[in-house]
């Protein structure tokens, strides 16, 4: 029997089809809460849902692989290779993303100073009504940011507040936050970040100071709803002050 006159197997294409929609469900958990067609516990079970068919669509393909190894009388292997891998993936990530939440501390407020944090001005009535106000939790939330993420501190660089101010301005549009406010008077710049795939808003401010040094630029990021960031706003205050000129 020659390639072409060996059946196509039906499992093996199955288990693709069935990968394809695990995906979709996993592409679809951000958008679907980003344009208002699911709340956020709706997002969520979309990826939940997204795991289950993936788990199912890797079962299937690795049933679809063995039916159409190179001795068999059916073919479809590549199909079957393909599902497995895609449901496999479909499968791993929720999981993924669920660990790395535990790996970080359950905080969503982080800040270079966490005795006196740069305050919310022009962005504070952006705040109002949304789970996690303006104000800083304070010292409970200070000591899970210190184990945590011990190297974030306040950054001294070698340049007049004036000119500091300059630089964390164009350091904060390279960064593609949308500018709320920026006083060079009081030394404040505030911006609203917006996560690609949930489409998340979260809320930055940048405070520069005179210092012998220089200036001292302290920042602060805040995620407006979800008790833990998975990290993304200590990124985002490490990536800020890393974009700073030091010399």
């Amino acid at each position: 029997m020659t390639e072409a006159q060996r059946p196509f197997s039906r499992i093996a294409l199955a288990g693709l089809v069935l990968a394809f929609i695990a995906l979709a469900l996993l592409a679809l958990a951000g958008p679907s809460y980003r344009l208002g067609w699911n709340d956020i516990r709706g997002g969520f079970e979309l990826m939940r849902w997204a795991a289950y068919c993936g788990a199912l669509a890797a079962a299937v393909s690795l049933v679809g692989c063995v039916l159409t190894r190179a001795v068999s009388a059916r073919r479809g292997l590549a199909i079957a290779t393909l599902g497995l891998v895609l449901g496999l993936v479909a499968l791993v990530m929720p999981p993924a993303m669920q660990k790395a939440a535990r790996s970080v501390p359950p905080i969503h407020d982080i800040t270079t100073d966490t005795d006196d944090p740069p305050v919310f001005v022009a962005i504070a009535p952006l705040r109002a009504g949304v789970p996690n106000g303006s104000g800083y939790a304070g010292a409970a939330v200070a000591e899970q940011q210190k184990r945590a993420y011990p190297h974030l501190r306040p950054l001294v660089i070698p340049h007049s507040p004036a000119q500091s101010f300059l630089y964390a301005e164009m350091a904060a549009a390279s960064m593609g936050w949308t500018i709320v406010a920026a006083d060079p008077a009081t030394g404040r710049i505030e911006a609203s970040a917006t996560t690609f795939w949930f489409g998340f808003t979260d809320d930055v401010v940048v405070r520069i100071r005179p210092d012998p040094g220089g200036a001292r630029i302290d920042m602060r990021s805040k995620s407006r709803i979800g008790r833990s960031d998975l990290g993304r706003n200590a990124r985002r205050v490490q990536a800020f002050l890393d974009r700073l000129p030091t010399r």
